[in-house]
């Protein structure tokens, strides 16, 4: 007859075993949730992403703009091109001449108004998402 101490620890070791390891459901189940959280983050994030981007871009734009006004008191000639008040030190090498979408500003001088527009997330210029 087996003793029982031997069978009862047989049978605790038995059951640690099993339970040591996790199971291909579970680990899918923890993949699965995993997937769900970053699903739900990124569709959180999303909306304000585009948000900073364009907010970043008028900044950027208003920056250009008093750039071009100071262009423009000096040089009376014309209207100044990106490129123009970066040559002649109107606005800093370093600084950003392009939206968030890395297209480039476009600068308009007509009839002493001056704006700088920028096309916008769809990246076209006169739609009606243009800033």
């Amino acid at each position: 007859m087996p003793n029982t101490n031997e069978t009862r620890l047989q049978q605790r070791l038995a059951r640690r075993r099993r339970r040591e390891g996790m199971t291909l459901i579970e680990i899918m189940i923890v993949i699965t949730i995993f997937a769900m959280i970053a699903g739900g983050v990124a569709v959180a994030l999303l909306p304000q992403l585009e948000k900073a981007r364009i907010k970043t871009t008028k900044t950027d734009a208003e920056g250009l703009r008093s750039a071009v006004m100071l262009y423009v008191a000096d040089n009376p000639r014309g209207c100044p091109t990106v490129e123009d008040l970066v040559t002649d030190r109107y606005l800093d090498g370093s600084r950003r001449t392009t939206d968030a979408w890395d297209t480039p500003f476009q600068i308009s001088c007509e009839d002493g108004d001056i704006a700088v527009f920028s096309a916008g997330p769809d990246l076209e210029f006169n739609t009606e998402d243009d800033i």
